[in-house]
Formats: structure tokens, sequence, C-alpha cells
């Protein structure tokens, strides 16, 4: 199976309440063979209209940060949700939402085999890394799972509501930057 069929099967997903109120299942997007994966925790109404992740105000925010240290949706990253529809009022998951998805992300990592996940937000930085993970102490720092490397930075959405924190941020991927360089085969920047 590849990352085209699994989305087909997804986009038939019924395993959790939240199809009933989605627009749109949001799989993912990016290039088959990524050696980075950009994980956050759902979509929001941009992203449900239009059935793809970050597309809204806070995914033209993380665009800038990618382009600003080489990177593109469109030519070496991968980007995709820990649950793939939107919960209401873009809450956060629920545990059994989160629990229904968790194959298809899981899935999706297996075909993409990535060397580095970039968690964006607590949410997503507490499903792949650990439960008592703090995005707002912890971010930008490595950590080594299985032979990947793991990253969390501040949700996109987060800073536009708290400027202040963007330096920082563009800091993380600063360092995301040089550890692609150090350690990724094709991922040119």
């Amino acid at each position: 199976m590849d990352l085209e069929a699994l989305q087909q099967q997804c986009l038939d997903c019924r395993k959790c309440p939240l199809c009933e109120t989605r627009q749109h299942v949001v799989f993912g997007m990016g290039v088959p063979d990524a050696e980075v994966l950009f994980v956050g925790e759902g979509p929001g109404a941009s992203e449900d209209a239009e059935g793809l992740p970050f597309v809204g105000r806070s995914g033209k925010l993380l665009d800038s940060y990618l382009m600003a240290v080489g990177l593109d949706r469109q030519t070496n990253i991968y980007i995709a949700n820990i649950v793939k529809c939107r919960p209401p009022q873009n809450r956060d998951p629920l545990p059994e939402e989160t629990a229904a998805c968790k194959p298809w992300l899981r899935e999706q990592f297996r075909l993409l085999r990535p060397k580095i996940v970039v968690c964006l937000g607590r949410v997503a930085a507490q499903q792949m890394i650990d439960p008592g993970f703090s995005v707002t102490r912890e971010h930008g720092v490595f950590i080594e799972k299985g032979g990947v490397l793991f990253m969390a930075t501040l949700h996109p959405a987060a800073l536009l509501r708290a400027p202040a924190n963007k330096a920082q941020v563009f800091g993380d991927f600063l360092a995301l930057r040089d550890k692609i360089n150090e350690i990724c085969t094709h991922t040119t920047l």
C-alpha cells in the first residue's frame, strides 16, 4: 500500500463521531519520500472546508517559517494531523477520537519512514513524544525514539494569539534546519 491508497481508505472512515460533523477528511499532504514529517493536532475550519492541512491563517504562518529554512510542503516535507477530522469548535481531540485515528497516522508514519518528526503544539507532542511533554518548556529539543528524532514547537495558531513567541519558534526552525543538514540524505534546503 502507498500513501494514495491509504488516503482513499481514510476518506471513508467512520470510526468515531467526528465523521458526522466533518466536511472533509484532512488526510495530509506532501511528498511521499519526505524525511521530515510535521504533525499537528487536527484540522480547523479552513482545513475542514478545503480538505488540506494547515491552509488557514496558521498555515500561512507555518509556510513562512518553512520557507525561511528551505522547506516546502510541495517539495520536501509531509504534513499530517493526529486526528483527520475537525473536532467541533476546534476543541482538543477526545481520547476515543485520537484512538480511532491513530492507525491512520501510524500507517502514514510507516509508509513515510521519516528521520525527523516535528510536533506542532501540545496535543501532538503529548501524543507522539510523551504524555507529560510541555511544549512551552521543551520546544526545540530533539528526542530520539526508535531511531527517529522528535522535536516539538509551538503551534502556529498559538503564535497568532501570542506573537511575542515567534522569535523562539524561529529558533526551533533554525535548529531543525541544522538537524536536517546533519542527518537527512535527500532533503535539500
